[in-house]
């Protein structure tokens, strides 16, 4: 039977986060929230005799994003104008780069299960993005609704070239340059408002094999999790039809999520169908070299970067370190906890989980939490001196990011300090292994995970605040004393 090889491309789109539209003044907004049609102007809805300008913002965003791709910068750029006729596109073309974008020739390197991977960007250019539509009733009864608030947001096109081979690294590469332009500050990453919108190219050709297949495209994807299961789903239905010996068809496909399939839309468009041809409005967009090397040295330490000297200076795991260089604010925050003296394993736990649920509970972000790195690093010196322990620290925890409060503070009005004292620690071993004959003569006969039991009634006792470690070595000791002196009896014999 033949074996196919998977050949997988990406295009994708990234609503640039800036305060204006592509070539006009209104506001960019947020479109799950404003008003319908409440940003539009007569440049953005497409009115006859207006003037569109560029947004420098704009430019100098995809910029960073192209020279953190490693891209060639044009020093000369052209916007065409894109035709096609669609209710979401007011003036009936869009306009976008095409034959001379803003860059070309990029790298992106992302790490995959089988180590790191090296895929080539093709071109990043400037585009405008279309209005959206709203579609309502059924049947007969059915209408669209059209917002153009979105019509005319500066969009960012990334296309990568074919050199995707299977689902998980099309996944893997996705996330990856999500976190790219996050770390830029360009886009805030938000899939499921359509700030970034993937469409896989998909073909399948025999291994070993050079020439490429027929290949078919998914639209519009907003989610990783789709992205992953419509590409898979594909691979495999293309694959299926091969070897039947069937032919697959230049398609545009959409991907149905309640039945986890691909649907056919549309026969694919070519360069030709869209009549592309200059921008007759805007001049060619000039590029000085000094603006480049000028936003060259702004550019941050990316994602990738960051893993690698994460690994190195901290010792992290791997699960540790993806978990805190994802977003760059949280790699920040992180950093500020461990300058304060503060052990780098313990931070990265307490961070990614106890603050993390907390923060998943109110659905925030770590700038906005009330809990300061300080405060967090106070918490775990805390912890490491011995003065609470970790039960009583995550209820610490807890208050602050509800509070904002100190830890010291909260420690001493709620009198949560944790019981070192052996003599104290004594006497609550003592108190419970006297209350409690029946499990303590069990575990003389031989039952030894009685002492987890008679452990846990300790602590209850000292409600949560005893050393844990001075606790189990006190009942221990206990214990082995009575074994030697044989003085508890069982209670049901006479």
């Amino acid at each position: 039977m033949a074996q196919f090889e998977a050949v997988i491309g990406l295009e994708i789109h990234a609503e640039l986060q800036t305060a204006s539209k592509m070539f006009c003044a209104c506001p960019v907004v947020d479109t799950t929230q404003a008003a319908p049609n409440s940003a539009v102007c007569p440049v953005c809805s497409g009115m006859p005799g207006v003037l569109p300008v560029v947004n420098r913002r704009a430019v100098e965003y995809a910029l960073r994003v192209a020279l953190a791709l490693e891209c060639t910068v044009a020093p000369i750029s052209i916007f065409a104008r894109k035709n096609y006729f669609y209710p979401d596109l007011p003036k009936g073309y869009q306009i976008s780069q095409y034959e001379q974008p803003l860059a070309r020739n990029g790298m992106l390197t992302f790490r995959t299960s089988s180590g790191e991977k090296r895929i080539r960007i093709r071109r990043v250019h400037l585009e405008e993005d279309a209005g959206k539509l709203t579609h309502r009733g059924q049947n007969g009864s059915s209408y669209t609704l059209i917002d153009l608030n979105r019509a005319g947001v500066p969009l960012l096109e990334i296309v990568s070239e074919p050199d995707l081979r299977s689902a998980e690294e099309v996944r893997t590469f996705a996330v990856a340059l999500r976190d790219i332009l996050r770390y830029l500050e360009v886009n805030s990453g938000g899939m499921e408002k359509g700030l970034i919108r993937i469409e896989p190219n998909i073909s399948m050709r025999q291994a070993g094999e050079v020439e490429l297949g027929t290949r078919t495209e998914i639209k519009n994807l907003n989610s990783f999790r789709a992205l992953e299961r419509s590409v898979a789903f594909e691979i495999e239905r293309q694959s299926e039809m091969l070897r039947n010996g069937k032919l697959i068809s230049q398609e545009t496909m959409g991907w149905d999520e309640t039945r986890q399939v691909t649907v056919p839309q549309r026969s694919k468009e070519e360069a030709h169908d869209y009549r592309y041809f200059p921008e007759p409005d805007l001049p060619p967009l000039v590029i000085e070299p000094q603006w480049i090397s000028k936003i060259e040295s702004t550019l941050p330490e990316l994602p990738l970067e960051k893993y690698d000297r994460f690994q190195a200076e901290y010792g992290l795991s791997d699960y540790d370190t993806q978990l805190l260089v994802q977003d760059w604010p949280v790699a920040d925050y992180f950093e500020n906890v461990v300058a304060h003296q503060v052990d780098p394993k313990s931070a990265a736990n307490w961070i990614t989980g106890e603050l993390f649920s907390l923060m998943n509970q109110v659905g925030i972000d770590i700038k906005h939490i009330a809990v300061s790195p300080e405060q967090l690093a106070q918490l775990l010196q805390l912890i490491s001196s011995g003065e609470i322990n970790l039960t009583s620290a995550k209820t610490v925890l807890a208050e602050m990011f509800a509070s904002g409060g100190n830890a010291a503070e909260i420690i001493s009005s709620q009198g949560l300090r944790q019981i070192s004292d052996s003599s104290q620690v004594s006497e609550l071993v003592q108190t419970v292994l006297s209350e409690n004959p029946e499990p303590v003569v069990a575990y003389l006969a031989g039952k030894e995970t009685v002492q987890n039991w008679l452990f846990g009634q300790v602590m209850r006792a000292a409600k949560g605040q005893a050393n844990p470690e001075i606790v189990q070595r006190e009942l221990k000791h206990q214990l082995t004393k009575l074994q030697a002196s044989d003085t508890v009896r069982d209670p049901n014999v006479s």
